[in-house]
């Protein structure tokens, strides 16, 4: 068991490699701030794809998962630059670059890019309030759990403002189009039932067997896995469902399925022959390069 901890985040991994982060802000409700924001996308991207780290289970401190964006801070509370008028094609060629990148692009929406990137199971365990980049933060991971106390809300609308954290790219492919609308149009707060009723959810759960369900459903994923497999199923899933045509899919299902023969495959093969327990060495740090790079 290991622990490290960061001014709005703490991090519990167990001896399976199942890694608890827990959004700790719990006197504002682990209301989202741009330091939040800056360490999410951080520990997303350096400390979670240490290969000690198998899956991911992120919930919150206290009663609330996230209560949103921090309102309370003064000046722009998005953290942005009021001073730049980019165009969509100036933005586009220099996003990430300063003043863009600082200046305009929407913090959630780092955040999730992050979550997307690991090549990991991150499973949401959402046990109390989750609204605005609270419910969007979520879209990101893989499977959603939830608190039969939580409330789930796009409400977006009421304060003026848009769906992030490129919500507008997850959520209709977790719902379909139709509820994904419905959501955003209503920005009504869910309940767990409603949310689960739309296929927000995976499931729903009393609020004291909420985080253990989530993390014994990692810790499933990952026992006797090949973390090479499971990160470039997650990689194909997600890329290939979008793909215009098979072939391109079967391109990449094919290099893969040729790097992980070399590989864990070879392993896979001879324990189930010899009726053990496999002994994967592969690591989800060096997934083998099966889609076209840009």
């Amino acid at each position: 068991m290991s622990q490290t901890s960061h001014d709005t985040l703490d991090i519990t991994t167990d001896d399976d490699g199942v890694a608890t982060l827990t959004l700790h802000r719990p006197d504002q409700l682990n209301a989202f701030d741009l330091t939040m924001a800056r360490e999410l996308e951080s520990v997303f991207r350096t400390e979670l794809r240490s290969d000690d780290v198998r899956a991911v289970v992120v919930t919150g401190a206290g009663r609330a998962f996230c209560a949103g964006m921090d309102l309370s801070a003064e000046g722009n509370v998005f953290g942005l630059d009021e001073s730049l008028r980019p165009t969509p094609e100036e933005f586009r060629a220099a996003y990430d670059e300063a003043p863009y990148d600082a200046g305009v692009r929407d913090t959630g929406g780092k955040v999730t890019l992050a979550v997307h990137a690991l090549p990991k199971p991150v499973i949401a365990a959402i046990n109390g309030p989750a609204v605005g980049i609270g419910a969007t933060m979520t879209l990101a991971m893989d499977l959603r759990l939830a608190s039969t106390k939580a409330k789930i809300g796009f409400v977006f609308g009421r304060l003026g403002i848009v769906p992030e954290a490129a919500s507008s790219w997850f959520l209709p492919r977790i719902v379909g189009i139709q509820q994904a609308l419905e959501w955003i149009y209503s920005a009504e707060v869910l309940t767990a039932e409603q949310a689960l009723e739309g296929r927000l959810l995976r499931s729903v759960h009393e609020p004291d067997d909420l985080v253990p369900a989530a993390q014994e459903l990692a810790r499933s994923f990952v026992r006797d896995r090949s973390p090479v497999a499971l990160g470039l199923a997650k990689q194909m899933l997600y890329r290939n469902s979008a793909l215009a045509h098979p072939l391109e899919a079967h391109l990449s299902d094919s290099l893969a399925m040729y790097w992980t023969s070399l590989g864990d495959g070879k392993e896979g093969v001879a324990a189930f022959r010899e009726k053990r327990a496999p002994r994967f060495r592969g690591k989800a740090s060096a997934l083998p390069r099966i889609h076209p790079r840009g």
